[in-house]
């Protein structure tokens, strides 16, 4: 099977003999049925997906991922004619690209009102987001190049968190981040700096709302400061590395202060993997909570895998509350647009093993999650 006669399948320009869906079918392990179109096009109603980093992975890894994405708005559609999950609620406040005044902190101070978060940390993020409609779900193992990423769609939005980072601080950040794109950047071209920007000032204020966590930040960098950050780290579920920047963006910390806590950090490891009381990552329910009360009706697993007609091991991997830590057990960046298009569907049988680039050195952009 060329690219050439992919891409024309792709986009309808020609149809696949019936003879080719067999071979598909059976090289990827799904029912002929797995390439009919479904009632909603997953692929067309969706918006671009805005990826962490578009430097550190390639375009393909970006396209499987997008594809694994849709593939679970799809599966979750079909649990929904069974459970009524929650409406979507996500405010729209848009932000414009070039605005330089405090349009993300005033997004995010706006989304904590409208979903009634009170004063001090925000308890479990991933639960707040599936309670207002927001899929959440982990990427298999072999997708873990690419980092968190966010897309939005007349479904449902999406955030599609990476595998293999097991901090339960940064994670946090991570959906913070990508709740700001859903937030601010509908109609938003991403991958920009800008953009990646807006959305660290939006997570920054959403977690840590600087009107309750200025006067608490250290001002310079002694013994007790690193103390007084530990402490803080617990109460505000957030990594001392995102603390620091909040202290330098809220102008607690000089630039030097700044940059040499930041040298101190790298020089104890903690740019990677910093310690802290919480070892679980926060995990979503909805899909898995819909499978086991499914289950308690008589409709069992099959009966469900029949209906979205995936491979076994890809629905269990889409619905499940924890990260895959066996990257063989399911195929790379699963691909389903249920339009027939059988270019992402290919993906299903590839795998990539790189670890992610979780952020750079001296890039400011990413130094906060």
């Amino acid at each position: 099977m060329s690219p050439t006669a992919v891409t024309a399948w792709e986009t309808g320009a020609k149809r696949p003999t019936a003879a080719t869906v067999a071979q598909l079918a059976i090289g990827l392990s799904v029912d002929p049925s797995f390439f009919a179109a479904r009632s909603e096009d997953v692929a067309a109603v969706s918006s671009p997906p805005h990826f962490r980093s578009l430097r550190a992975t390639s375009q393909r890894a970006r396209d499987q991922a997008f594809a694994y994405g849709q593939l679970a708005v799809d599966i979750a559609s079909s649990l929904d004619r069974h459970v009524e999950f929650p409406a979507v609620d996500v405010p729209s406040f848009p932000v414009a690209i070039d605005d330089d005044s405090d349009g993300p902190e005033r997004a995010a101070q706006e989304l904590r009102r409208s979903w009634g978060v009170g004063a001090g940390p925000v308890k479990h993020l991933v639960r707040a987001l599936e309670t207002h409609g927001v899929l959440v779900v982990f990427s298999p193992p072999a997708a873990a190049s690419v980092d968190a990423y966010s897309f939005d769609s007349r479904l449902r939005p999406v955030v599609v968190l990476n595998p293999v980072k097991r901090d339960y601080y940064r994670q946090r950040f991570d959906v913070a981040h990508e709740l700001g794109h859903l937030v601010m950047h509908g109609d938003t071209e991403p991958g920009s700096k800008a953009v990646e920007d807006q959305a660290h000032r939006f997570a920054s204020e959403l977690l840590m709302p600087a009107e309750e966590i200025r006067d608490q930040l250290p001002t310079h960098m002694g013994g007790k400061a690193w103390l007084t950050l530990a402490r803080l780290k617990e109460h505000w579920g957030v990594s001392i590395a995102a603390l620091l920047f909040r202290a330098r963006r809220l102008g607690r910390l000089s630039e030097v202060s700044y940059r040499n806590a930041m040298t101190t950090l790298s020089a104890r490891g903690w740019r990677r993997s910093e310690p802290g009381a919480v070892t679980t990552v926060e995990q979503p329910s909805l899909m898995g909570k819909a499978v086991e009360l499914l289950g308690q009706e008589g409709i069992d697993e099959e009966d469900l895998v029949d209906q979205c007609r995936v491979p076994r091991k890809l629905f269990r991997l889409v619905v499940s509350r924890t990260p895959s830590t066996n990257s063989a057990a399911t195929p790379s960046s699963t691909a389903d647009t249920p339009h027939t298009k059988v270019a992402a569907l290919l993906s299903l049988a590839v795998e990539s093993g790189s670890a992610p680039a979780d952020f750079e050195e001296g890039d400011d952009e990413n130094e906060g999650d």
